[in-house]
């Protein structure tokens, strides 16, 4: 089993039901291609290091989660890209 940190930023000027939605459509993309979600961390808003589409801040959100192969991570870039709400994501394989 591989496992991978995800982390993704997302829009500071949503309200508060819309960002938990953006977190609860990105953990169920993952959840359909078979992986297991083994950490979610809500790291609250925070300040950029720079600017990103004319935002300071944005909503950091981390999950980590374990697959057999990576199709959950493919997908996730995927979808992410396409995700308007989402400014910014990056996905680690974790060596053990």
């Amino acid at each position: 089993m591989n496992k991978y940190e995800i982390m993704f930023i997302v829009k500071p000027d949503l309200e508060e039901a819309n960002i938990k939605s953006v977190l609860d459509s990105m953990k169920s993309v993952i959840e359909s291609k078979n992986a297991k979600i083994l950490e979610v961390k809500e790291m609250g808003q925070r300040e950029l290091a720079y600017e990103i589409n004319n935002y300071k801040t944005g909503y950091y959100f981390l999950i980590v989660l374990e697959s057999s192969n990576n199709d959950a991570t493919v997908e996730f870039d995927r979808v992410a890209l396409i995700n308007e709400n989402i400014i910014r994501h990056l996905i680690v394989k974790v060596d053990e």
